[in-house]
């Protein structure tokens, strides 16, 4: 592909991204906004429609997805093993430092990438992405910081029920009311801008505070990702375009929900805050370099 067609494209697929968070950015340091009830809506009905829409469609086969699912698997847990003895050598808390190594931001960053550099059809291997990162998040993630937290309550979280859901009803075939899958459909594309609106929001909420650590982070995040995913890649059998999404989702930023996850549990939040923020701005140099190799 030539250069030039190619740049425009992975301007197009960046810069809209960019352009949503940026709107969330200015408008959170002119005005006092408080996103608390929006992520409760998004995290409990639009993300959840989302996914029911995109997993109860006829065209969706899990099968075909199973070794997609077992790579995102092994990426997030073989970045935390890989980066666990770098805790030492760093002098930070394992318990600060890799919970963001490991959980990245397929949510926020990694569905609308996926959407806009694939287009739809692409959007249900996001999503699989997206379920995996967010299940080992909300069980391993969670029981890194609190071995006394019941990894089984996930199960109760409406994402989950929701993933359940679009599962068996794809699976069995069952019917959806025309006007109810309308609306279905409709809720569920609020999610994305407001997950990327939501993160402009955010990031007037950290500081550059520990600095040093999260230059590491935003270097060693995206490079055990794709150390991992090229390991995996020689054993995992992918078709093509799946091992695009994959490469992809190695190299995603830490995800914004680490710096809350840390915030719930008192783990040193201001520093995890940091490493979220400056991982997610030397994404804007990582996912166009990673593009670029693989569009």
């Amino acid at each position: 592909m030539d250069f030039f067609p190619l740049s425009e494209r992975i301007f197009l697929t960046v810069f809209p991204l960019l352009l949503i968070v940026l709107m969330g950015y200015f408008f959170a340091r002119k005005k006092s906004v408080n996103m608390a009830s929006a992520n409760a809506a998004n995290i409990d009905i639009f993300i959840p429609l989302l996914l029911f829409s995109v997993l109860s469609a006829e065209t969706f086969e899990f099968s075909s997805y199973g070794y997609l699912a077992l790579g995102a698997f092994l990426i997030v847990i073989g970045s935390g093993l890989l980066l666990w003895p770098v805790c030492a050598f760093l002098k930070v808390d394992v318990k600060t430092f890799l919970p963001p190594m490991m959980f990245n931001n397929s949510g926020n960053l990694g569905l609308p990438l996926v959407l806009l550099a694939f287009g739809k059809e692409a959007l249900p291997a996001g999503v699989v992405l997206f379920i995996v990162e967010n299940f080992l998040h909300f069980t391993v993630g969670v029981y890194i910081l609190n071995r006394r937290t019941n990894p089984f309550d996930v199960l109760k979280m409406p994402m989950i029920l929701a993933t359940f859901a679009g599962l068996a009803w794809g699976y069995f075939s069952l019917p959806v009311y025309p006007a109810v899958r309308t609306a279905i459909d409709m809720l569920g594309q609020i999610a994305i801008p407001l997950m990327l609106f939501t993160l402009g929001v955010r990031m007037t909420e950290v500081y550059f505070s520990h600095w040093k650590i999260s230059l590491w982070g935003a270097a060693l995040c995206p490079l055990s990702g794709f150390l991992i995913a090229l390991l995996v890649l020689q054993f995992v059998p992918l078709h093509s375009a799946h091992v695009t999404y994959l490469l992809l989702f190695s190299i995603l930023p830490p995800a914004l929900l680490n710096y809350m996850v840390a915030e719930r549990f008192n783990q040193e939040p201001h520093q995890v805050a940091s490493i979220v923020l400056i991982g997610n701005m030397t994404s804007l140099f990582t996912v166009p370099l990673l593009l670029l190799f693989v569009l």
